[in-house]
């Protein structure tokens, strides 16, 4: 799932390649697509935030495309919220 660009069905924006894959690990069944955040100042001043697709608005596979149905709402990245609480239970 690699290396395919997402793509919205209704917008035609480009949201950039699958990073990663959020698996259940109770099910095994894929469970959102990663899209990593794009680097500021060439990473000097780290990374947006990754963009997160629930499998839900996943529409089509094809051979180097995935198309979503987003409802032209940007998603944010569910993980930095855990990281957060983490980072605080450590302090």
């Amino acid at each position: 799932m690699r290396c395919r660009e997402i793509i919205d069905v209704a917008t035609g924006r480009r949201f950039g390649y699958v990073g990663d894959v959020e698996v259940d690990l109770e099910t095994g069944q894929a469970t959102a697509l990663v899209v990593p955040g794009r680097r500021r100042l060439f990473g000097l001043l780290g990374r947006e935030k990754d963009e997160i697709f629930p499998w839900e608005t996943v529409r089509r596979f094809g051979e180097d495309i995935i198309l979503v149905e987003t409802d032209g709402k940007r998603l944010q990245d569910r993980r930095s919220k855990a990281e957060e609480k983490v980072r605080f239970q450590e302090d």
